[in-house]
């Protein structure tokens, strides 16, 4: 979302900056563990649910990991602004499951689980990125490498799973509908993430009291990288290949 080592060092020496940082983080992993918790509970396959709860306890422990990062400093959580909640932006653009609909005590249909692991695809691919970015920013900081390190593991676990899961169902004659909505919900989250950037940037630069060159300089680079995503770069978001590591969330 934002890009080089000294702007995740700016956002991290000022404690206003990072308070925000870590709650957008903290809040997003939260709902992304009580989702895949729900879509456990709801799923009928014995073979994929305890995959799926796997999944829901690694993001729950990653909540857990940028709250206690707050806790070090002596920071609570603040409320996250509505524009840069990306999960559910997502949610009310239509994409991935309605929490309407896991609220509802009715098992999954095929079609569910294949939205469900489509969209977690497309943002997991987004996730996975995101923390490699953050590993090399904070890799050598005591603070944060570790907790970094770990998350952006997880991360790739769940960007693996997905592929071969996906697969799975390809192969079960379902290929023609993951196409369908791996592009559907790939052009939602290109759309969405550019909007939350650009939310973060401004939030971000309010607090900092970025002039106005520097946050012109920002907002173009997250445009460029949002027509870049909507062309070449939507290949990586949709493309399925099976993983090196297989059956990562597996016991």
């Amino acid at each position: 979302m934002l890009g080089s080592r000294s702007l995740f060092d700016e956002i991290y020496r000022n404690d206003e900056a990072y308070r925000l940082f870590c709650s957008i983080a903290a809040g997003g992993e939260d709902q992304g563990g009580w989702e895949n918790e729900r879509i456990q509970s709801l799923t009928t396959d014995p073979v994929l649910a305890p995959k799926i709860g796997r999944h829901g306890a690694d993001e729950r422990k990653h909540g857990r990991i940028f709250t206690q990062l707050l806790h070090r400093r002596g920071l609570d959580k603040v409320a996250v602004p509505p524009d840069t909640d990306y999960c559910m932006l997502l949610e009310r653009r239509g994409f991935g499951l309605s929490h309407e609909r896991l609220a509802l005590d009715v098992p999954l249909t095929d079609r569910e689980i294949i939205t469900y692991l489509a969209h977690s695809r497309v943002t997991e691919q987004r996730a996975a990125e995101q923390m490699r970015q953050l590993v090399k920013a904070y890799g050598t900081n005591p603070e944060l490498a570790r907790a970094m390190r770990m998350i952006s593991a997880d991360e790739d676990n769940h960007l693996a799973y997905c592929h071969e899961e996906l697969l799975r169902l390809t192969a079960q004659g379902h290929g023609p509908y993951i196409r369908h909505v791996l592009d559907r919900t790939a052009r939602g989250e290109i759309r969405t993430h550019r909007d939350v950037g650009l939310a973060v940037l401004g939030a971000m630069g309010r607090i900092l009291g970025w002039p106005r060159w520097q946050r012109a300089v920002l907002i173009a680079g997250v445009q460029a990288l949002y027509l870049y995503d909507l062309t070449l770069g939507r290949r990586r978001m949709v493309r399925l290949r099976m993983p090196a590591k297989r059956n990562a969330l597996g016991a």
